[in-house]
């Protein structure tokens, strides 16, 4: 019975022990963590860390779209577009006297704010024979809109609404996009407002197939980012909120996004809509020469070391390219300094530029690279 007794006893003071040391650790971790917040002189290496991670990354490395998606989705707007027609005259509306009846039709997209005073920048298609434009901000308010300008050829068109101190995007360099860098896309599709994906550049100067035979000047940003109808006009943005394409088109056996879109380069976009806003016309230059591509096979047959930039081959006679010095035959490699392997990125260039600048153009010719000032 007294043995009994004595281990009621030493189990009684074990646990009063043990909770007691329990007890200890869990205020030293907590004095611990407030002490974190209070000084950074004990984990000063813990708390630059902390300080050092981008806005666009988290605390444990991942990608972070949030603070870029909030500044612009606020200056992506939603376009509504009437198109008023009127329809043939049937039998019964010659009886009943509704003879060339009106008919409205409604198109919807997006658009882009990019200055303060009203100035929004969207597709061609989106706003192709319109009658009437109205605009809806992030804030619901809404707009009668002006058409400044439009361009087939890049299908940018620029709008007007009166208004002022609107929050505008931030104009980022298409240049700088890397492939499989993270983008993200904000519009309208199927008329949900403000709707956001994220997907990453698949590819960069992609051309589409040109089945009217229209002058196009195509040098897409491909990516993943899901598009669909409503999305026409909209920003495509990089993960720090920069403005580095408007989205414009998909490819699409049944007419809704498959994982292929496009993006008109913001370096093409700004050129546009600069030229709408000073000459009220798109200012192109021209080169004056026909390319192709090299494959490996035509490579070999001009003997090439290597396979890159553009093959000339034909300069129209007395154009700036022929002045300049440039023959049938050269390799395209640079437009100021910018690479160039295709058509479509040769166009891209070029789209940059207005007749009367000056132009670097750096040509592969017998092997050796030459630069070449071409006067535009």
């Amino acid at each position: 019975m007294k043995r009994n007794i004595l281990y009621l006893i030493l189990s009684v003071v074990l646990s009063c022990g043990a909770a007691y040391l329990i007890s200890e650790k869990i205020v030293d971790k907590r004095m611990s963590d407030a002490d974190f917040y209070k000084t950074t002189e004990v984990n000063h290496d813990k708390v630059e860390r902390r300080r050092d991670v981008p806005k666009n990354l988290s605390t444990d490395g991942l990608v972070n779209f949030s603070d870029a998606a909030e500044m612009a989705v606020q200056t992506v707007v939603y376009v509504k577009v009437v198109k008023r027609s009127s329809r043939p005259a049937s039998v019964l509306d010659l009886l009943f006297g509704f003879a060339n009846t009106p008919r409205e039709e409604v198109g919807l997209g997006s658009g882009v704010i990019i200055r303060p005073d009203g100035y929004i920048v969207t597709n061609n298609h989106v706003i192709s024979g319109a009658d009437e434009i109205e605009v809806t901000l992030e804030d619901n308010s809404v707009y009668k809109a002006k058409l400044v300008g439009t361009d087939p050829a890049t299908d940018i068109a620029l709008l007007k609404i009166e208004a002022n101190d609107l929050p505008t995007i931030t104009l980022g360099d298409s240049d700088d996009l890397r492939l499989a860098e993270w983008v993200l896309a904000i519009g309208s599709p199927y008329d949900l407002r403000s709707t956001i994906t994220a997907g990453i550049v698949s590819a960069k100067g992609r051309s589409l197939p040109n089945y009217d035979g229209q002058y196009r000047v195509e040098s897409f940003i491909q990516t993943d980012a899901a598009v669909n109808p409503g999305n026409s006009g909209g920003a495509l943005i990089n993960a720090s909120g920069e403005l580095v394409g408007i989205n414009t088109s998909i490819i699409s056996l049944t007419g809704s996004y498959s994982g292929y879109s496009f993006a008109v380069p913001v370096n093409i976009v700004k050129k546009v809509t600069d030229d709408f806003i000073e000459y009220g016309e798109v200012k192109r230059a021209l080169l004056g020469v026909s390319m192709s591509e090299i494959n490996a096979e035509m490579a070999r047959q001009l003997g090439l070391t290597e396979i890159e930039g553009v093959y000339i081959a034909e300069v129209q006679r007395g154009g700036v390219a022929d002045k300049a010095g440039i023959k049938k035959g050269d390799i395209l490699l640079e437009i100021n300094l910018n690479k160039v392997k295709n058509g479509a990125a040769v166009q891209e260039q070029m789209s940059k530029l207005r007749p009367g600048e000056r132009a670097v153009v750096t040509i592969k010719r017998n092997n050796e690279r030459k630069e070449i000032i071409v006067n535009l």
